[in-house]
């Protein structure tokens, strides 16, 4: 290769990596708002209801039908939907790639409609098979039943969101689809709690508990995180169009097909962690009463940083990475792999640190109100560290499946998300009796661990077959760059948290300033603590020349600043 042509080839590289830098800052933005609106929505939920009986009926009857959510719409579906949308763009033009896109959307919304349907008949079946043991406490059962029927048309609502996002991705937006899962949060929240309050008060008359009016919110939730996406994507010029004459008819639409094979290895692993997180579910509802929510909770509180980088970086990677092995572009496809994961590293593994050695004093702030007690803080707080293991694996997984999803092969996810599920069970099963629930919490971590180890390497493989080496000195540089970053950031922290307790009392925040005291008290330290765990890595990493989290955090505020000046003019 000439001089000239790597020039082109390094700036082709560096063009592409700062675009999907750019489209994961604006989703990061996105996303962070609508973890915001989740973590309120979670807040609200434990204030009204804390952590019991009740809150363990709720989160198992809406894990049913989100598990499928999991199942049909936002993995499988999407990791196939964006390269072949992409594919037919490239291949085929607009016309041809809109009717795809249609028929998918039809397909997917009457498949997972019947789906729920079945669901709603047999939501007793269902409930039975991972929460048996709610059987013991006298109309928990019951409850968890009707919720599931209750919450079960929010499974074709969401999966179509998820469809209208895949290809909103693929066109370049990437901001409104993020912020679709924000205004969900607002819906459910509001409608929840309004309807909870009516059924506090008629609600005995009618047989119906205050808790339903949260699930009958997430219904509601869902229609509009679906149809608020519908406006964007008429304007990047969807319509209906209608079956030509040199169109096969729908059944047997090439592209239709090809993307529903390539679905069909994808849902046979999720079908297999959907079995780990039925073990999961079964375990945990056998160490009584709240450890369901705690590990609920804390799984929400993880999901933070993963929603608004992992995630984000995972959508924005796909049609990129798609693009460029239709083309060809080999190196590229290595260039944009390698720097997605130090950036999944630069945020990531300084977030876990963060969750794991200030975990309680998050809780304690967030949740810690009304019915929701300091016991159930501490618990929550010991899962959410051992959730935190696992994190930055968990966003690496989000980026890897959908890169081998880019590159064609479905097969190596099915391989590596197997040989995880079993993993996870066995460890879990062997660590609930002496660790408890949250033993679950740090099986599942290691098993995250090493799928996202499996997947990188099977990556390569398939790289090398067209001549890259994928750069595991710069990734394995960047995750122990990071990882000594996080560790020293969490200790720090950890000491600075005990010394402000000390320092200034909550008796003293009370005094000072009443009911309101401890709420004060408790937002200023984690504020203090946020501060300064972002100067401390900010610091080092400029003094190490690390210049990813640098970059993620400048994308990130860019993103959100620009997002609200335009709300604001």
């Amino acid at each position: 290769m000439g001089a000239h042509d790597r020039n082109q080839s390094e700036s082709g590289q560096g063009q592409a990596s700062s675009g999907v830098l750019k489209a994961a800052g604006a989703m990061g933005a996105a996303t962070f708002l609508s973890r915001i609106m989740g973590l309120i929505r979670e807040q609200v939920f434990a204030y009204l209801f804390g952590a019991g009986n009740m809150t363990d009926a709720y989160q198992v009857a809406f894990r049913i039908p989100n598990l499928l959510r999991d199942l049909f719409a936002e993995g499988a579906m999407s990791a196939s939907l964006v390269p072949t949308f992409t594919r037919a763009r490239h291949e085929e033009g607009e016309l041809r790639a809109w009717r795809v896109a249609g028929l998918v959307f039809r397909v997917l919304f009457c498949f997972v409609g019947l789906l729920s349907v079945v669901g709603i008949f047999f939501a007793p079946e269902l409930v039975n098979l991972y929460a048996s043991a709610f059987h013991s406490v006298p109309g928990k059962f019951e409850l968890t039943a009707r919720m599931t029927r209750e919450m079960f048309p929010f499974f074709p609502l969401v999966a179509l969101a998820a469809a209208f996002m895949g290809i909103l991705n693929a066109c370049g937006v990437f901001f409104l689809p993020a912020f679709a899962s924000a205004l969900f949060n607002l819906a459910s929240v509001g409608i929840g709690v309004v309807l909870a309050r009516v059924f506090s008060i008629w609600g005995s008359r009618w047989g119906v508990h205050p808790i339903e009016g949260m699930a009958l919110g997430v219904v509601v939730g869902g229609a509009v995180q679906a149809f608020c996406q519908l406006p964007s994507l008429y304007r990047r010029g969807y319509r209906w169009v209608s079956k030509r004459q040199e169109d096969p008819i729908w059944y047997r639409d090439d592209r239709l097909r090809k993307m529903l094979w390539m679905m069909v290895p994808g849902t046979i692993g999720l079908a297999a962690t959907q079995v780990n997180l039925l073990v999961n579910t079964v375990l945990a509802t056998s160490q009584g009463p709240g450890a369901v929510s705690w590990l609920n909770y804390a799984f929400r509180l993880m999901q933070f940083p993963i929603g608004i980088f992992g995630v984000s970086l995972a959508s924005a990677t796909l049609p990129k990475i798609s693009e460029q092995w239709v083309r060809r572009d080999y190196s590229s496809v290595n260039e944009t792999l390698t720097r997605s994961l130090r950036m999944v590293f630069a945020v990531n593994l300084p977030a876990s640190a963060g969750l794991a050695f200030l975990g309680f004093p998050i809780i304690e702030l967030i949740f810690q109100y009304g019915r929701f007690q300091a016991s159930d803080a501490q618990a929550t707080a010991w899962a959410l560290a051992m959730y935190a293991v696992g994190l930055a694996a968990y966003s690496a997984v989000k980026v890897l499946v959908p890169a081998c999803y880019a590159l064609g092969n479905t097969r190596i996810p099915v391989i590596s998300s197997v040989l995880s599920v079993g993993l996870t069970i066995l460890l879990n099963v062997l660590m609930v009796k002496p660790l408890g629930y949250w033993g679950l919490a740090l099986g599942t971590s290691i098993a995250a661990i090493f799928n996202s180890v499996f997947l990188l390497v099977a990556l390569s493989r398939i790289l090398l077959e067209r001549g890259e080496k994928v750069q595991f000195k710069v990734i394995l540089s960047g995750l122990m760059s990071y990882s000594l970053l996080a560790v020293t950031m969490g200790i720090l922290c950890y000491y600075s948290h005990s010394g402000l307790r000390i320092l200034i009392s909550d008796a003293a925040w009370i005094d000072g300033l009443g009911k309101s005291g401890l709420w004060v008290a408790r937002m200023f330290r984690v504020g203090v603590l946020l501060v300064e765990g972002v100067a401390w890595v900010m610091f080092w990493s400029y003094f190490f020349k690390l210049e990813e989290f640098q970059i993620a955090f400048d994308l990130f505020t860019k993103k959100f600043k620009n997002k609200l000046s335009r709300k604001q003019t």
